[in-house]
């Protein structure tokens, strides 16, 4: 990726989520993005897609447009076919953006390549350990869901319609998604780097019952 390219992409992705929800804007794009070349220093993959595809991943990410599937990919098209992106180039990043995400991995949609592990990665890594807990409650406040609910039970959702229509507590999400990221890395590099930040919500889970129990 040229650097007018690189900035006409950052200029273009800060503008699209402006006043976007905190754990899903500008600032989540870019740990993403540097997640990502991250492991790029240990994968080898098309560094050109995996850095368009985390910096273009979460354009109208469709919880927040009405469940629409296709807009992020769309809108990534015609902005990467604006700016003279290779054809080739362009569908890969959109298969990438119509794939990446955690409902689709239940739902077995079949599309895979070494540049969506590492963007799937990247993003999964920023879902877990000490931000992937602020972004949860911080979400969890935004569609204004309890934080913890003791007569719930988490489920574990095996489809993509399933986990979609979950509107269960925050916590009871760590049970759902974020305590079974760890398992799902794709590249030994960050399976690695989620070691630690698994660890790091397993004791936040049990200071919480500690202190929810009256017991810390």
């Amino acid at each position: 990726m040229s650097k007018v390219k690189r900035l006409e992409t950052v200029a273009f992705v800060k503008e699209r989520l402006d006043g976007a929800e905190a754990g899903h804007d500008w600032l989540h794009t870019e740990r993403v993005w540097q997640n990502a070349l991250h492991l790029m220093r240990y994968e080898l993959a098309d560094e050109e897609v995996v850095e368009y595809a985390s910096l273009l991943h979460d354009i109208a990410d469709s919880k927040f447009h009405d469940g629409d599937e296709e807009l992020g990919p769309r809108l990534a098209n015609e902005f990467l076919t604006a700016i003279g992106v290779s054809e080739r180039v362009v569908e890969h990043v959109c298969q990438i953006i119509r794939y990446m995400s955690y409902r689709s991995s239940l739902s077995g949609e079949g599309f895979r390549s070494k540049e969506l592990e590492v963007v799937q990665d990247a993003d999964r890594l920023d879902a877990i350990g000490a931000i992937g807990i602020a972004r949860a409650f911080n979400y969890g406040g935004h569609k204004n869901r309890l934080i913890y609910d003791p007569l719930e039970e988490p489920l574990i959702h095996t489809s993509k319609e399933a986990y979609q229509q979950s509107t269960a507590s925050t916590i009871s999400h760590f049970y759902e998604k974020l305590l079974l990221l760890k398992d799902k890395m794709n590249t030994q590099a960050a399976r690695k780097i989620a070691e630690s930040r698994h660890r790091f919500m397993e004791l936040y889970l049990e200071q919480f019952y500690g202190e929810w129990n009256g017991k810390r």
